[in-house]
C-alpha cells in the first residue's frame, strides 16, 4: 500500500522566507507536496531522476483575479488539483540552489498520464517548471518563445506563476510546455517500433544537438572549426529507436550537409528539397536577434513529419542571450552566433547563410518581420518587454527576497531593451541583400474544395475519402514542382515535373483507391495524414516556401457546418474571392468532375488492365518521357526515366494483387494519370 501526504490545506498558516511572508499573488500559485518517504517518515526530496510521485494544486481564481493561499481548498479556484510525478531537470541549470523541474500529471492510480488543460495551454501531461536560471531580466525564455509564436512558429507556451514546494517558497517560475508530438505542440506523425520501411520510416522525428547529459549520442558531425556537434534523438526515445530509424534521420541530416558543401540550391536536389526553408530562417533570425550563446550546439531543435521536410525548431533555452552570458563575453551585437568561434553547430547553418539564395531569403524575411508594427520591430519588442516587467513588478520583489539575484531590476531591463535597440541596428545593416535579389511571381493558384470531415460509405471510412481540389485560375500552364503544404498536420510535396493546365484542376486525396471508389475518378496524389476535423491551416507554397494560397477552416459559424460530417464538402463560391474568408464558401454535395484529363490521356491506351504480369502504354500522339507506379497509399513502385517512345511495356508480375496508379509525364512535359489493376 502507497503512503501519500493527505494533502489538507491549513487556513492559518503562511509560508514564510527570510523576513517576509507569501499570502497571495497576482500570479497563479503553484503548490507541490511530495509524497512520505516510508522508510525516513519524511517528504521525499525531489531527485534527478527518477521521477516521484507528489501532489499539485495550482491556485488560479477566473478573469485574472488576484490569487490567496487561503484559496487552497476553494474548488472554483482551482485550476489543478490532483497527482503528480517530478523530478529535478536541466544541465548546468540544475547546479543552481534554485532548481528547474519537470512533471507529468497523473489520474488517481499514479500511473496513468492525465492529460489536462493547465493555465490555458491545451491539454497534455508533460510539463516543466522553468526556473529562469542566470535571467535577472526574468523575461529572456518567455520574451523569446512569444516572438517565435508570433512569428508563425509553434514555441512552448507558457505562464508564470509562484511555486511552494513540500512549504518552502522557492519564487518565480514559468510553467510551461514540455517538447513533444502533440497536435497542439510539435504537430508530425507519431511512430513506432515496427515503422522501418518507406513510408512510415520517414518520420516523424525530434532532433536535437545537445549536451548528452546521459542520452546516447546518435552521431557527431564536426563544425566548421573542428569540434563536434552532438545530434541526440529526441523522438523516437535515443534508447529505443531503431537501427533502420537511426540510419534513416543520420542520412536526412548527412544529405543536408553534403548538399550545403556543395552549395546546391537546386529546388529537386539542392537545400529546398530537402528543408523547410521559412523554419531554418525564422530559426536563425530568432537565434542571431538575441545572440543566443547556446544556439546551434546545444538546445537546437529539429523535426520531420512523414513524407515531409526537415524542419528547424522549436526554439528552446534562451536564457543566456540578449547581451547575458554567465560563462563568458559571447553574447555581443556585432557578431553572428553560427559563426562566433565558439558554440559553433553543424557546418550547414555557416554554408546555408553563405548560400545567395538562402541570404536573399533571410534579408527579405528580416526586413518584413522589423518592418513598423511587425513582431521583431524594436518598438514592439520594447512595449512586450516593458508589459511583462510590469507583470512581475510584485513577484520579482519576492524572488529577489529569495534567491537575492535581481539586482536593480529596472536598470537590468533599461539594458536589455538598449541591448535588442543596437543588435537589430546591426543586422539591419548586415541583412541588406535584397536590392540583388530576385523572386518568383505568385502563380494564380487556388485551393477551391476541402472535404475535411466526409461521410464514409460501403467499405470506405471517412478519412480515406478526404480531398483537397486545387485549381489553377489562370490562362497559362503553372509549374508545380516543389510546391508543398507548409504547414504540419497534412504533408504532400509535387513531384518533379509536375505542372497544372490553365484553368483545370487536381485532386489531392487520402487515399487514392478509395477515391477512386467513392468518385469516380484517380486523384493527382495521395497527402499523408488527414484533415482535422475541427480546424486547420492549409498552406500551399514553392520550394522555398513563398506562399502560394492559404486557407484556414474551422468547423464553427461562420464557416459552412453542413461540411462537418453532414455529407457536404466545402466549395469556393468563386475563384477570385478571398478563400480565407468563410463568407467565400458553401457546403455543398455535388458530384466531383476532373477537368485534369486532357487529350493525351484520352489518347493513352493500357492493356491489358486488369493485368497479370506485363502492362503496355501505348500513345498516337505523342511520345512518354517518363512514369512512375505507386501503390494505393502513395508509395513509389516503380520508376522509368528516359522512355522517349510511344509504346513502353511495365513488368507487374512480382507485384501484389491491388490498385495501382500510373504517372506519365509526355514528351510536352505534360501530366497523365490512370487507374492500373493487378490481378
Amino acid at each position: 500500500m502507497k503512503l501519500k501526504l493527505s494533502f489538507l490545506f491549513i487556513v492559518f498558516v503562511s509560508f514564510t522566507f527570510y523576513s517576509q511572508q507569501f499570502t497571495n499573488s497576482n500570479l497563479p500559485i503553484v503548490i507541490i507536496t511530495t509524497d512520505i518517504n516510508p522508510d525516513t517518515g519524511q517528504l521525499t526530496v525531489i531527485p534527478d531522476d527518477p521521477k516521484i510521485l507528489a501532489s499539485m494544486k495550482i491556485i488560479s481564481r477566473p478573469n485574472g483575479a488576484r490569487n490567496y493561499l487561503t484559496d487552497g481548498n476553494t474548488t472554483d479556484f482551482l485550476n489543478y488539483n490532483g497527482r503528480i510525478k517530478i523530478e529535478i531537470k536541466g544541465s548546468t541549470s540544475q547546479l543552481l540552489d534554485k532548481k528547474p523541474y519537470s512533471l507529468t500529471t497523473l489520474q488517481d492510480d499514479d500511473i496513468s498520464n492525465n492529460n489536462v488543460s493547465i493555465l490555458d495551454m491545451p491539454s497534455e501531461n508533460d510539463w516543466i517548471l522553468n526556473a529562469l536560471a542566470f535571467d535577472s531580466s526574468l523575461i529572456r525564455d518567455y520574451l523569446s518563445n512569444s516572438l517565435s509564436s508570433n512569428l508563425g512558429n509553434y514555441a512552448p507556451r507558457g505562464k508564470y506563476c509562484e511555486v511552494v514546494i513540500n512549504g518552502d517558497y522557492k519564487g518565480l517560475y514559468l510553467l510551461m510546455e514540455k517538447i513533444k508530438i502533440d497536435s497542439n505542440r510539435v504537430n508530425i506523425q507519431k511512430m513506432n517500433p515496427s515503422d522501418i520501411s518507406t513510408p512510415n520510416i520517414t518520420g516523424g522525428y525530434i532532433t536535437k544537438c545537445d549536451k548528452t547529459n546521459g542520452d546516447p549520442i546518435a552521431w557527431t558531425f564536426n563544425n566548421t572549426i573542428g569540434n563536434d556537434v552532438y545530434f541526440i534523438h529526441d523522438t523516437p526515445n535515443p534508447n529505443t529507436i531503431t537501427a533502420e530509424q537511426n540510419n534513416y534521420i543520420y542520412n536526412e541530416f548527412d544529405s543536408l550537409e553534403t548538399i550545403m558543401n556543395v552549395q546546391n540550391a537546386s529546388i529537386t536536389t539542392g537545400f529546398p528539397s530537402k528543408i523547410d526553408i521559412p523554419s531554418f530562417i525564422d530559426y536563425m533570425l530568432l537565434c542571431e536577434l538575441a545572440s543566443n550563446v547556446d544556439s546551434y550546439q546545444f538546445s537546437t531543435y529539429f523535426h520531420k513529419d512523414r513524407n515531409g521536410k526537415l524542419r528547424a525548431g522549436p526554439i528552446w533555452d534562451f536564457n543566456l542571450a540578449y547581451g547575458l552570458d554567465v560563462f563568458g563575453d559571447r553574447s555581443q551585437t556585432n557578431i553572428w552566433q553560427f559563426d562566433n568561434g565558439d558554440n559553433i553547430g553543424a557546418s550547414f547553418w555557416k554554408n546555408l547563410y553563405l548560400n545567395p539564395i538562402y541570404k536573399c531569403y533571410l534579408s527579405k524575411r528580416w526586413n518584413d518581420i522589423t518592418a513598423t508594427n511587425q513582431p521583431l520591430n524594436y518598438y514592439v519588442i520594447a512595449n512586450q518587454i516593458d508589459h511583462l516587467s510590469e507583470q512581475l513588478s510584485e513577484s520579482r520583489i519576492r524572488e529577489n527576497q529569495r534567491w537575492n539575484t535581481i539586482g536593480n531590476y529596472n536598470e537590468t531591463i533599461s539594458n536589455l531593451k538598449t541591448w535588442i535597440q543596437i543588435r537589430i541596428n546591426w543586422m539591419n545593416s548586415n541583412l541588406n541583400f535584397t536590392s540583388n535579389c530576385t523572386f518568383p511571381t505568385t502563380p494564380k493558384i487556388v485551393i477551391s474544395k476541402i472535404n475535411y470531415n466526409p461521410v464514409g460509405f460501403g467499405a470506405n471510412t471517412s478519412n480515406d475519402i478526404e480531398f483537397i481540389e486545387i485549381t489553377n485560375n489562370s490562362s497559362t500552364t503553372v509549374s508545380l514542382t516543389g510546391f508543398y503544404f507548409k504547414e504540419l498536420g497534412v504533408t504532400y510535396s509535387f513531384p518533379a515535373n509536375s505542372s497544372l493546365l490553365a484553368n483545370s484542376k487536381l485532386f489531392l486525396a487520402s487515399n487514392a483507391n478509395s477515391f477512386y471508389q467513392e468518385y469516380g475518378f484517380v486523384p493527382f496524389g495521395v497527402f499523408t495524414r488527414n484533415l482535422s476535423n475541427k480546424s486547420q491551416k492549409l498552406t500551399l507554397a514553392d520550394a522555398y516556401g513563398n506562399a502560394i494560397d492559404q486557407v484556414e477552416y474551422f468547423d464553427t459559424n461562420p464557416w459552412p457546418i453542413d461540411a462537418d460530417g453532414n455529407g457536404a464538402y466545402l466549395n469556393l463560391i468563386d475563384l477570385n474571392l478571398d478563400n480565407n474568408l468563410a463568407s467565400s464558401w458553401i457546403a455543398t454535395t455535388s458530384t466531383l468532375s476532373n477537368s485534369f484529363a486532357n487529350s493525351y490521356e484520352n489518347a493513352t491506351t493500357l492493356y491489358p488492365n486488369p493485368a497479370t504480369s506485363n502492362l503496355t502504354i501505348t500513345n498516337n500522339q505523342i511520345a512518354i518521357k517518363n512514369y512512375q507506379l505507386f501503390d494505393a497509399l502513395g508509395r513509389l513502385i516503380i520508376q522509368k526515366n528516359d522512355v522517349n517512345s510511344n509504346i513502353e511495356t511495365i513488368a507487374i508480375e512480382n507485384l501484389a494483387q491491388n490498385t495501382y496508379i500510373l504517372k506519365i509525364v509526355f514528351d510536352n512535359n505534360k501530366l497523365g494519370i490512370f487507374k492500373v489493376l493487378k490481378k
